[in-house]
C-alpha cells in the first residue's frame, strides 16, 4: 500500500527534472548545420535555445549547411561530485556512501539529425551510472512541411515523443527546464505535477503542431501507455506511477515576438491523464489529473558579449484520486501548485551563472503525505549555478564535434516535504538536504 501511495499520485517530478531532463547541444547538429553550438544554445551548451535554435527544432531538425549526408550520431557523458549538508540515511542509492560521492551520472548515445527536407530525429539512449541500467531517454521524431496559409508562412509538423513537453520549441517546460543537469544522488522533494516528468519514458505521444509566421504556435496531441513488453525492452516500467487508462490529451499555445536582439514568449499548456495507480485495476476506478499552466521567457542576445534570459513557469494540478481513495491511500481530491523563476547571464557565451527560485505547495492529505510530519507536500528553495563552456563559440583542438561544460551547483532548501524543520518526524530539517554538486559534462 505504501508503494501504491508513493507511485500513483505523487510523481517524482523533482527527480525527473534533475535526472532525465538534461538536454544537450548535440554535436551531430553542429556538423549538419555548420554552426557552432552558441548559434542555437544560450551559453553554448545545454537546453536554453536562441531564436535560431527554436526554429531549428520546430522545423524538424532539417536545416543543414550543404546538401548531403552527415552521420546523425553523437555521445555524451556526465560525472559529478555530490556533498549534502548532512549525510543521507539510508544512503542515496545502492553502492554509495551517505555523503561525499563521486559518480558517473550518465552516458548517452544520440541519433540526432535531419533526413531530407521533411524528417528529423532527436533520440537519446542512456546508461544510468547510479542505477546501473540502460534505457531509452528522450525521444523526439518529427515530420514537417512548410506552407503558405492566408499569406502567412506556416510550419506544419507531427512529432512522436515519450515525455509531455520534451517536444516543446522553447524548452521552458519541465522536461527541459533548469537545472539543466543533475544527479540522482541529490535529495529531491517527492511531490510535483504529473506533467513535470511523472510519465517521462513510460508513454508515447503523437502531437500535431503549427508554427504561424514564426509567431503563434499551436499544438495538440494524445499520449498513451505502450505495452509492458515494449517498455521493458527499453528499460522502462509503467507501474510507476501507473499506466494511462485512456489516451491523455495535451494542448499547447505560445506567442513569440522578436525585437532585434531581444525576444519574449508567453504561453499556456494543459495535460489531462487518467491513471491506474501502481498498475492496480482492482477498484475499477482511475486517478484523474488536470494540469494547467503558464510559462514565459525573455531573452537578450545582443552581440554575444552579454546574454540574458529569464524564465517563469506556473503549474496548477487538480487531482481526483478516485482509485487511490478506494485503495485507502489518499483523500479523494487534492490540489498541487508549482512555481519556478530562473534568470541566467552569460559572458561571451562561455562563462555564466543561473539563479532559480522554486516552490511547490498543495492541500494536506493525511494518507498521501503520511510520511511528512505536516501531511503537506510543500517544498521550496533556491538553485545557484556557475559554469563555463570554453568551446561553445569556437571549435576546440579536438574538432567541431567536441564540447564540454564544467560547473558548480548548489541547492538550498527552505522547505522540504512539508516543513522547514523535522519534516519527516525523525528530526531531519530541510537544510540538511542542501547539496553542493561539482560536475563535468562533455559531448562529442
Amino acid at each position: 500500500m505504501n508503494r501504491i501511495r508513493q507511485a500513483g499520485f505523487v510523481s517524482v517530478a523533482a527527480v525527473a527534472l534533475l535526472a532525465t531532463g538534461e538536454a544537450q547541444a548535440v554535436p551531430a547538429f553542429a556538423v549538419q548545420t555548420g554552426l557552432q553550438c552558441a548559434a542555437c544554445h544560450v551559453g553554448g551548451f545545454g537546453p536554453q535555445l536562441t531564436p535560431l535554435g527554436r526554429q531549428f527544432k520546430i522545423g524538424g531538425y532539417t536545416m543543414r549547411a550543404t546538401p548531403g549526408f552527415t552521420p546523425p550520431v553523437s555521445a555524451m557523458v556526465m560525472a559529478s561530485y555530490v556533498n549534502t549538508a548532512k549525510g543521507q540515511n539510508p544512503p542515496p542509492a545502492p553502492h554509495y556512501a551517505p555523503n561525499d560521492n563521486v559518480t558517473l551520472d550518465q552516458a548517452s548515445l544520440f541519433i540526432a539529425g535531419g533526413y531530407g527536407d521533411h524528417f528529423g530525429s532527436f533520440a537519446q539512449f542512456t546508461y544510468d551510472g547510479i542505477g546501473r541500467a540502460f534505457a531509452w531517454d528522450n525521444l523526439d521524431l518529427r515530420a514537417v512541411d512548410r506552407e503558405t496559409v492566408a499569406g502567412q508562412d506556416v510550419v506544419l509538423g507531427l512529432v512522436l515523443n515519450n515525455n509531455p513537453g520534451v517536444e516543446d520549441g522553447w524548452n521552458t517546460l519541465a522536461a527541459w527546464g533548469f537545472p539543466y543537469s543533475g544527479s540522482d544522488l541529490v535529495p529531491a522533494p517527492s511531490a510535483g505535477p504529473m506533467i513535470a516528468g511523472g510519465l517521462g519514458q513510460t508513454v508515447l505521444g503523437l502531437n500535431a503542431y503549427a508554427w504561424w509566421n514564426s509567431s503563434i504556435y499551436t499544438e495538440a496531441g494524445f499520449y498513451w501507455t505502450p505495452g509492458h513488453n515494449f517498455l521493458s525492452a527499453l528499460g522502462a516500467d509503467s507501474s510507476d506511477p501507473g499506466p494511462l487508462a485512456s489516451a491523455a490529451p495535451y494542448l499547447r499555445l505560445a506567442y513569440q515576438k522578436d525585437y532585434g536582439d531581444q525576444n519574449f514568449e508567453i504561453g499556456a499548456f494543459g495535460f489531462f491523464p487518467d491513471l491506474y495507480p501502481g498498475n492496480d485495476h482492482s477498484t475499477g476506478k482511475t486517478d484523474h489529473y488536470r494540469d494547467l499552466g503558464l510559462d514565459a521567457t525573455y531573452q537578450y542576445v545582443g552581440t554575444g558579449d552579454n546574454i540574458y534570459q529569464v524564465n517563469a513557469i506556473y503549474t496548477n494540478e487538480h487531482q481526483a484520486l478516485d482509485a487511490s481513495s478506494a485503495l485507502g491511500a489518499s483523500a479523494r481530491s487534492d490540489t498541487l501548485n508549482d512555481l519556478r523563476f530562473d534568470g541566467s547571464y552569460y559572458w561571451h557565451n562561455e562563462i555564466g551563472g543561473t539563479i532559480q527560485y522554486f516552490t511547490t505547495w498543495g492541500s494536506a492529505d493525511p494518507l498521501l503525505y503520511a510520511d511528512n510530519s505536516t501531511l503537506k507536500p510543500d517544498s521550496s528553495g533556491f538553485v545557484f549555478q556557475v559554469d563555463g563552456t570554453p568551446f561553445g563559440s569556437e571549435p576546440s583542438s579536438l574538432g567541431t564535434r567536441f564540447n564540454i561544460r564544467v560547473g558548480v551547483q548548489y541547492i538550498a532548501y527552505t522547505k522540504f516535504n512539508g516543513a522547514s524543520s523535522n519534516y519527516d518526524g525523525l528530526g531531519r530539517n530541510a537544510s540538511d538536504n542542501n547539496a553542493l554538486r561539482l560536475f563535468i559534462w562533455g559531448a562529442f
